[in-house]
């Protein structure tokens, strides 16, 4: 195998996090990283090899990402997001931590495919504004604003969540 390919295998841990905080379903994070990589290696000329891959295949996953939103909204299809085994059969959680992470990922999915994107690129995957701002295709002015309301929108889903859970207890 050659060291393009290895680094491009390298870089499928990455792809699959950004694609199911995109997605939320294992299933279709699994597909489009398959398609990512299928565009990838198809076009392995366009990268610059010496350069690491990872910018240039998220680069190529958030395109594949946003034509699949597109092409949902024109058939107006709606998308029934399935439950994986693990996720079907609800049981009390016992650390803290995993339900804070539910709640943060539950809030993530509500926010536009746009401010999510630029969410996951900067905060999880750490990538530079600029960085994000190329892969994204737009200026990084609209990415810090995109970051910044995407921030502020997830601040006041949790608020709500962290409000309607006391009003449970206190209910109970």
């Amino acid at each position: 195998m050659d060291d393009r390919r290895a680094a491009i295998l390298a870089e499928i841990p990455r792809l699959r996090r950004y694609a199911r905080a995109l997605l939320r379903d294992r299933d279709s994070a699994d597909d489009l990283v398959q398609d990512c990589l299928e565009r990838a290696l198809a076009r392995m000329d366009n990268w610059r090899t010496g350069d690491n891959p990872r910018r240039w295949l998220f680069t190529i996953m958030h395109h594949l990402f946003v034509d699949q939103t597109r092409k949902t909204k024109r058939r107006a299809e709606v998308v029934m997001l399935t439950l994986d085994d693990s996720e079907a059969l609800s049981s009390p959680a016992e650390q803290a931590d995993s339900v804070a992470s539910r709640e943060i990922m539950d809030a993530l999915q509500t926010l536009s495919p746009e401010r999510r994107a630029a969410l996951v690129i900067v905060g999880i995957e750490g990538f530079s504004y600029a960085e994000a701002a190329t892969m994204l295709g737009i200026p990084a002015g609209t990415l810090m604003s995109r970051v910044a309301r995407g921030r502020e929108e997830l601040r006041g889903l949790l608020d709500d969540v962290a409000r309607r859970s006391a009003i449970r207890v206190v209910e109970r």
